[in-house]
This record gives structure tokens, sequence and C-alpha cells, in this order.
């Protein structure tokens, strides 16, 4: 299919072809949601914990005597039932990822890019360029394209004067090819290609 290239000053530069096996799949919410909770399950930290009976700090002798006292017989005083004493069953410290196919990951990942494609909400960008690291100049061409949720994603080298202006903008995300994924393609409104970007995109993903 056809898109039209334009620059950041806004002006059509020409098309580019966009190829229906990375730009044209059908709507899978299943997938796009597989992929967005693969990725937050492994940005959890996992340290959550708490102290189990052999942990809290108090003696291991027995508190009062097992019988005739008129009382619910005890162990020690750390046992989880006692003030003071340890979590029974409590969160400890793990690793909350899993594994997700790899091809489920890339056809996550087309179907993401074929969903911006749908909507009308991909915007392919002659070049992510600027001579100097001025987020003044690059917050007008922006506010003029009308982006206000946007992800830029360039090729593999980004163009550093460009980060660093984009960096200061609120809603304006950059990335390079190989750090495209679903959630942060989902979480902004308006996603961005680079010419660069589309060619290396379509050929890791065909």
């Amino acid at each position: 299919m056809k898109c039209p290239v334009i620059s950041l000053d806004n002006k059509k530069v020409g098309e580019i072809d966009l190829d229906d096996v990375v730009f044209g799949l059908d709507a899978r919410p299943d997938l796009l949601a597989r992929a967005v909770n693969w990725q937050l399950a492994k940005r959890r930290a996992g340290t959550h914990k708490t102290k189990t009976r052999n942990e809290v700090s108090g003696t291991g002798a027995k508190p009062f005597r097992q019988k005739g006292t008129g009382r619910a017989r005890q162990g020690d005083r750390k046992a989880p039932q006692m003030r003071g004493g340890g979590t029974a069953f409590g969160p400890v410290v793990r690793e909350h990822g899993y594994d997700l196919p790899k091809k489920v990951r890339r056809l996550a990942l087309r179907t993401a890019l074929s969903a911006k494609q749908a909507e009308g909400k991909l915007v392919v960008l002659d070049d992510a360029k600027m001579k100097a690291a001025k987020t003044g100049d690059l917050a007008k061409q922006i506010k003029a394209l009308g982006w206000t949720s946007a992800l830029v994603i360039d090729a593999d080298k980004v163009d550093e004067n460009f980060s660093r202006a984009a960096s200061n903008i609120i809603g304006v995300d950059v990335l390079p090819q190989v750090g495209a994924n679903v959630y942060d393609i989902l979480r902004r409104d308006t996603l961005v290609l680079t010419k660069g970007a589309v060619a290396q995109l379509q050929e890791r993903l065909k």
C-alpha cells in the first residue's frame, strides 16, 4: 500500500510502499494484550518481601507450659498468630517475567503496526534530524504537525540532536528501530516512522 512521506516542516516529499505482511494485518486484540502483559510482567521489580517465622527476631523458647494454664498451646513467639511473629505465605523476592514465543512477539509487533496504519495514525517521516538540539524549534514543528502524543521510531542510529531536543517535550518518545515494541506503540496516539525505520522493520519482520 502507498503512504505519503512528509518532512518535519509538514510538507509532502514523496511516497513509500508499505508491505501488507507488516502493515496490513487484521486486528488481533488478543495478541496485543498478550504482548503488553508480557512486557509489563517482565518490567516488575519483584522485590516485595515479608519476614517468615525463621527470620523475625525472637526466642525459640516455649512461652508457657503446655498444660494447666487454660490458654491455647503455643510453640514459640515467632509463630504467625503471635504478635510480632512472622508472616505466613507472604510475598517473596521473585521474577514476574515469563516466556512468550518469539513468533507470537513478532506477530504482535506486526499487528500493532498494522493497527496504527488502519486507524490512520501512522506517519512516515523523511528523516528525524536537526542541526542543533533546540527543544523550542522542535516543539514548534511538532505543534504544527498536530502531534500531542507521538512515538518516533528512527533507524538503528537515532540522531543525537533530535533525541536530545525531543527528550524535553512531554508526550513525545524517540526509539531506535531495534527498540520498537508493542507497549510503546500502543501507549502513544501517533506512530511516526522514518523511511529508514520502515525499511528496516519490513526487512526484520517479513
